[in-house]
């Protein structure tokens, strides 16, 4: 079952269409936001970002009541901001934090095509909306990735001095992905699309918080613990026992959440 849609890969990178079908494999995003902060109670505000290439983002601002530091997020790459709202309502009750979460172009209401550039360049267009209409610099904020947002998260980080970064299940690059779930292709085959976390994480200066499920079958637990040992201190890593990709909040106990207040409060 596998096989025929790798060799049909194979045959579209030969003709030198590996791009669409490349992105195919990385991305999927969803059109429709179905719900929004509002509806687990939540005030908010609807921000539109304009990129440095020209896009329109769209993405929220959700205030903390009270606000411990801003946390700068990105979710995953399947879905959109909309089925994110759990998690903000979490984050917002646990964490006591000012939220500024991130729709990627080609996502939801977000204008354009997804790409790997263009995701650092919807990350670059929050900084400078936060600066700007906030007041905060990247010294006030605390960047913080799922999956594919870690490694856009880890990008910003090593363009500015951040308060903090946060990983939650990140990887190391798409091609160690690649190698995991597409042997051939990832053995074989060129890749153009790279979130080569591994090389940038030892640029970054600020500290770094890893959070990985132990059960993770997606983005297995080696790839957090690779960045965990390529980044310099002040560093931690934290194992949320019995949990895989997503299911982090459900299997989290309050050493998780103590661990990430921990971490908020002491950066910067």
């Amino acid at each position: 079952m596998k096989a025929a849609p790798i060799f049909v890969g194979i045959l579209l990178f030969a003709m030198g269409c590996n791009a669409p079908f490349e992105a195919s494999l990385i991305y999927f995003p969803s059109r429709e936001v179905r719900f929004t902060p509002s509806d687990v109670g939540l005030a908010f505000e609807e921000v539109t970002l304009d990129t440095e290439d020209g896009v329109r983002i769209h993405a929220w601002y959700v205030p903390g009541n009270p606000a411990r530091k801003t946390l700068l997020w990105f979710h995953g790459n399947a879905g959109n901001i909309g089925d994110r709202v759990e998690h903000v309502k979490v984050y917002h009750d646990r964490w006591q934090v000012n939220q500024m979460l991130v729709e990627y172009r080609g996502y939801g209401k977000s204008g354009g095509t997804v790409s790997e550039e263009g995701t650092y360049a919807d990350g670059r267009a929050a900084v400078t909306y936060l600066s700007r209409h906030k007041g905060l610099t990247p010294k006030h904020l605390i960047l913080f990735g799922r999956s594919l947002g870690a490694a856009i998260a880890v990008q910003l980080a090593t363009e500015s001095e951040c308060a903090g970064l946060m990983l939650e299940s990140p990887f190391t690059s798409v091609r160690e992905m690649a190698r995991t779930h597409y042997p051939l292709l990832g053995h074989l085959v060129p890749l153009r699309i790279r979130y080569a976390s591994i090389d940038k994480i030892g640029q970054i200066k600020c500290p770094v918080l890893i959070l990985h499920g132990d059960r993770d079958d997606i983005v297995p637990r080696k790839h957090g613990r690779r960045l965990y040992e390529a980044a310099r201190e002040p560093k931690s890593f934290f194992t949320i026992e019995g949990a895989g990709h997503n299911d982090i909040l459900t299997r989290a106990d309050e050493s998780y959440h103590q661990t990430v207040r921990n971490f908020i409060d002491g950066s910067g």
